[in-house]
Formats: C-alpha cells, sequence, structure tokens
C-alpha cells in the first residue's frame, strides 16, 4: 500500500513562495479528494466551511466571527450611548502536508487485471485519513484543546462540579456505568456554555464502546441509525450525542497517541494498551475548522526503471475557533 508521510518531521512548514489559489485541480486529484472526505471522520467532526476561501486565496484563511453586543438597562428620557462593534477574527494557517509516491511498473501494468490507478487512489485516501485525522486529533483535541472550563476535575463554566478526570488521576472506566456517566457530565458541560444541542458529536475508542454497550441503560437512551455509515464510525445517537468510534484518538501518558505508520515526532507517541489513559471528545462541528486540497497529484516516467510514477501532495490546515463547543474527558487506568 502507498505510505503517507509528513511534508517535514512536525507536518508543517512555511510556504514561501506562499501557495497560490490557482490550482486548478485535475481529474484524478478530484477523485482523490472525493474518495478522502467519504473515508474520513474529519467530515463528521469539524466544519469546512472555508475550504471555498483556501483554494481562492491561498494559505491563510481569515475566519470571521460575530463580536458580543452589549445590553444596557433603559430608563424612559435617558441619552443612549452606542458602541462600535469591533471586528473579531482568527487566522487559520494552511500549512500542513502530507504526501505519497508510488510506482507503477510498465510489466505489472500490462499484465494486470485491476486498474491500478484507481486501486491506488482508493488506497492513497485511505491512508490520508489515517495519517491527517490522527493528526487533526491529536493537536486539536489535546494540543490547541478545549476552553479550561470543558476538561479537568472541575470542569463546567457556572457549576465546576463535574469531573471529567485528568492525565495524572483519569475517571475510572472499569464499569459500564461509569463510561456512561462521564458522557452525561460532558453533555452537561456543553450545556453550561450554552452550545447548541443540533449536530453534537462524541468520540469513543472501541475500548470505551465495548465497556458502554454493556450497560442496560445505555442501550435503553442508544437510538440506531441503520443508514449510517461504517466508514465514518457512526453507530448512533446517545444523550444528543452522534456517536462515532475511533482508534485514532490521543490515548495514555501526557496525551499519546495510538497511531499506525506514523512516527513519534509528528503524533506525540503510541502506546498499545486499550485500557491505557485515553480521551473521549465531544463538540460541535463549530468547534474546529478544517480546510484541505489536493495541491498536486501528477505522473511522470521513472527514470531509472521502466514504469510511472504517481505521487501527490495534500495541503491543509485546522484550527480549534471556538474551543467551548469542545470538551474532553480523560479516562481509564492511571497505570
Amino acid at each position: 500500500m502507498p505510505a503517507v508521510y509528513p511534508v517535514t518531521g512536525s507536518g508543517a512548514f512555511d510556504t514561501n513562495p506562499s501557495y497560490s489559489g490557482a490550482f486548478i485541480p485535475t481529474l484524478w486529484s478530484g477523485k482523490l479528494l472525493a474518495k478522502f472526505y467519504q473515508n474520513t471522520m474529519l467530515s463528521e467532526v469539524t466544519n469546512t466551511d472555508y475550504e471555498g476561501e483556501l483554494k481562492n486565496q491561498g494559505d491563510t484563511v481569515r475566519i470571521r466571527l460575530a463580536p458580543s453586543i452589549s445590553i444596557s438597562n433603559y430608563t424612559v428620557g435617558q441619552t443612549l450611548s452606542y458602541e462600535v462593534p469591533t471586528p473579531i477574527f482568527q487566522d487559520m494557517q494552511v500549512n500542513k502536508g502530507m504526501y505519497f509516491g508510488v510506482q507503477v511498473n510498465d510489466v505489472l501494468a500490462y499484465q494486470s487485471d485491476m486498474n491500478l490507478m484507481n486501486m491506488f487512489t482508493e488506497d492513497a485516501a485511505k491512508q490520508l485519513k489515517i495519517a491527517i485525522e490522527n493528526e487533526v486529533f491529536f493537536n486539536s483535541f489535546v494540543t490547541e484543546g478545549p476552553a479550561a472550563q470543558n476538561e479537568g476535575a472541575t470542569a463546567g463554566k457556572i457549576s465546576a462540579a463535574y469531573n471529567l478526570g485528568t492525565d495524572t488521576t483519569p475517571i475510572d472506566q472499569a464499569t459500564p456505568e461509569n463510561v456512561l456517566k462521564a458522557i452525561l457530565r460532558m453533555s452537561t458541560v456543553l450545556d453550561e456554555q450554552n452550545v447548541p444541542e443540533d449536530g453534537r458529536f462524541l468520540v469513543i475508542s472501541p475500548f470505551d464502546r465495548h465497556l458502554l454497550m454493556q450497560s442496560n441503560i445505555a442501550q435503553a437512551y442508544f437510538t440506531g441509525d441503520q443508514s449510517s455509515t461504517i466508514r465514518t464510525g457512526k453507530i448512533g445517537m446517545l444523550d444528543r450525542f452522534n456517536v462515532y468510534v475511533s482508534n485514532l484518538l490521543p490515548r495514555g501518558e501526557a496525551g499519546k497517541a495510538l497511531v499506525a505508520g506514523l512516527s513519534a515526532t509528528s503524533t506525540g507517541g503510541a502506546v498499545t494498551n486499550a485500557k491505557a489513559r485515553r480521551i473521549m471528545v465531544a463538540g460541535t462541528k463549530h468547534a474546529t475548522s478544517f480546510a484541505m486540497t489536493i495541491n498536486k497529484t501528477e505522473p511522470l516516467r521513472n527514470q531509472t526503471d521502466f514504469g510511472d510514477i504517481v505521487r501527490g501532495l495534500a495541503v491543509y490546515g485546522r484550527k480549534v475557533v471556538k474551543p467551548e463547543a469542545l470538551v474532553t474527558a480523560t479516562v481509564g487506568s492511571a497505570t
């Protein structure tokens, strides 16, 4: 299968000169991008509202946010005062990249009874999903993370009454009931931030799903979704959350991530114990913005052998723009 690599060891780079917005995707690039979103969970837990601006304006997307308008008391006959709202914006840098490269030998292509290009497109999309989704999950959910009131042992903007665990003292997930209690706490923390109920998501590990489905209470609350796709990991709804399962959630000591095929430098390390410290993530798409384009996909002749080379570069950016709409719980064992 094609390997997918960060463009640099950290997965980030400086564009000098900057990427222009004049990229016109080839048919193959368009197919790859479509297949990427068909397979990834990112389209379910992040918004891609600014991809159009990325393609038109280059490698920085300015995200404009509505300012908060002050409300004042009124008495009859008073002189009114007026404020000039200050525009609020955040810049999302589209400066991260992944690439792949494969060789198609002329003899193998001639003898093959399959469409090799289509096969490589399918697999490259899957490998991009794993590589990019892991990087976004780790950095958005751990490095940038939710608002301070939406994590830790005293979560809750109003009450500070909900223990969502810490890396040193995670929530004990020894029983299915504890898993359900943690999820209900996360839901309430979002309520205290006035986060809309519509479009809420929850991402849990397969191990936590295994525990959760042993709870009679959870089974009573769970509403199945026969039309949901296995590829995005959606398993149904629970307490206003669309619930997804992923092996790519950060886990373990200091938020280490369980990843296949990527270096510890770009992902924060790896652990293999499913019961180790891990996180559950909840929120809405409004919390995190994601923008991606297949900037270059090109075939060329191999200069050292008879065959063709196909290589592709994917450039993307991600940013937590509404941390109040994101909540994490650290669960598992401290040992």
